[in-house]
């Protein structure tokens, strides 16, 4: 990674020095970070980043509830509960986020009086959703039958079972591809900006609107990005290391298929 890191920095600063432009970067780190009396204040790309971190982590924990319950309406026995579960899936992943945001904003939103933050955040979870909501099926459909077996032999109810059995167990196999979904649910925050949320992405443009260092402050926008999904994917990594080998189901052990 540092030496692909490299490379590319290496590759930037050559481009960079053919071309006949004044690079200021004196100018442009201002935009991240401030000294007010001799007091380090945020700028306005770190205030962005802050924001696009606190979209993306409420969009990650409503893109969840809504996942986990759109996983178990297509595990459940009701037709009418499926073929919803399944519609929603499939339309969401097949139309860009640009589209749904748009349509959420423009559409939706005035008719439900939700504001442009929450309207973003719901676009995005909406479409986060539709992706997890995989992941958790997957992972509840790696849970060996005689586990759902031993639960009926309890007399547990179906979302007891779910509960205390099932998505414990599920969790572990699920904790890696989730946490990488994290990373691009960072990486997707960044489309909230054609509605003027001010977010990171959108914070640079209005710097380069401002002070026209266009080159600055990109490279400063995309390290930003950067440092935080690197984060997360060390994160990702570690958790894979640590569960992939005993996420799955034991040797020979039947798994629960449910049409």
């Amino acid at each position: 990674m540092a030496l692909v890191l490299a490379v590319l920095a290496l590759l930037l600063w050559l481009g960079g020095s053919t071309l006949p432009y004044d690079w200021q970067w004196a100018r442009a780190f201002g935009f991240v970070l401030r000294w007010q009396d001799g007091t380090p204040v945020p700028g306005p790309l770190l205030i962005g980043l802050g924001q696009t971190l606190r979209i993306a982590a409420l969009a990650g924990v409503i893109a969840l509830v809504i996942a986990l319950i759109t996983a178990i309406l297509r595990l459940s026995n009701s037709i009418s509960g499926r073929w919803l579960a399944r519609a929603y899936v499939e339309v969401i992943r097949n139309t860009p986020l640009i589209v749904q945001i748009s349509m959420f904003y423009f559409a939706i939103a005035p008719l439900l009086g939700i504001e442009r933050f929450w309207a973003g955040v719901l676009a995005l979870a909406l479409f986060e959703a539709a992706f997890l909501s995989e992941i958790i099926r997957a992972g509840i459909l790696g849970v060996a039958l005689t586990q759902w077996e031993a639960a009926a032999s309890l007399g547990l109810t179906r979302p007891q079972t779910y509960r205390l059995i099932v998505l414990p167990q599920a969790l572990r196999a699920m904790l890696p591809p989730l946490t990488s979904s994290a990373v691009a649910l960072v990486m997707d925050s960044s489309i909230v900006s054609v509605i003027a949320l001010a977010e990171l992405t959108t914070a640079g443009r209005n710097a380069i609107a401002d002070n026209f260092l266009s080159f600055e402050i990109w490279f400063l926008v995309a390290g930003l990005y950067l440092t935080i999904t690197l984060t997360l994917s060390a994160f990702a990594r570690r958790l894979e290391r640590r569960y992939v080998s005993t996420s799955g189901p034991a040797r020979g052990a039947r798994i629960r298929t449910i049409s």
